[in-house]
């Protein structure tokens, strides 16, 4: 009791709903992909910056900048940013099977984030920046853990991979102004990429390389 009593206390106070456990009282509803096409989502810290990698990918038709990992419904980036609702800024990408798959898409994925950083991703610190494979079904979770394996035995890195990896339970899209928001305020994010490290860090971990 004395645990369950906090957490409602702070539920109320953030304005959304969850269980104790963890678990959503409801997943945010999302479009079945057409025919052909299919969902990825990874979290990488700062959303802004994970969508321009992926953009450049052939067969990435749509990316979504938002929230997942979580046990509040529907919330906001204020709260997120709080870092108590569980969830992560997440990027949510559609692609074209038929131009990529998501074996292709996981590689851009891990060189495009801090694989040994447990506790958030280069400037921005807490689990609400933690990167993460949130997988659909058995396929992509087979894929995620053994391209992770693959990482882990190559020996490139100099530490333990400490990637979450687990089932996307909800996704909820970010507000508006987050999307693309590196196109909409291209000196405002590439003012705050520079000052996070980001590109130095990538650069340390993964050599010269378009990121």
């Amino acid at each position: 009791m004395t645990l369950r009593l906090p957490m409602l206390a702070i539920g109320l106070a953030l304005g959304g709903l969850f269980l104790p456990g963890g678990a959503p009282l409801s997943a945010s509803a999302a479009e079945t992909p057409p025919k052909g096409r299919a969902r990825a989502t990874f979290a990488g810290g700062c959303f802004w910056c994970m969508e321009p990698a992926f953009d450049k990918v052939p067969g990435v038709v749509s990316t979504t900048s938002g929230y997942a990992g979580g046990f509040v419904v529907d919330p906001t980036y204020e709260q997120v940013s709080l870092g108590v609702t569980g969830h992560a800024e997440t990027v949510q990408f559609v692609f074209d099977r038929g131009k990529a798959s998501y074996e292709q898409l996981l590689e851009v994925f891990w060189k495009n984030v801090d694989p040994l950083d447990a506790g958030g991703q280069f400037c921005d610190r807490g689990s609400q920046y933690r990167s993460a494979i949130y997988y659909e079904d058995d396929d992509q979770k087979r894929a995620a853990l053994a391209s992770r394996d693959s990482l882990e035995r190559s020996g490139r890195l100099p530490g333990r991979v400490v990637t979450e990896i687990a089932p996307l339970k909800a996704f909820y899209p970010a507000e508006e102004y987050h999307q693309d928001f590196y196109i909409m305020n291209l000196r405002h994010y590439w003012s705050y990429r520079a000052g996070c490290g980001r590109d130095r860090r990538l650069r340390e971990l993964w050599g010269k390389s378009d990121h």
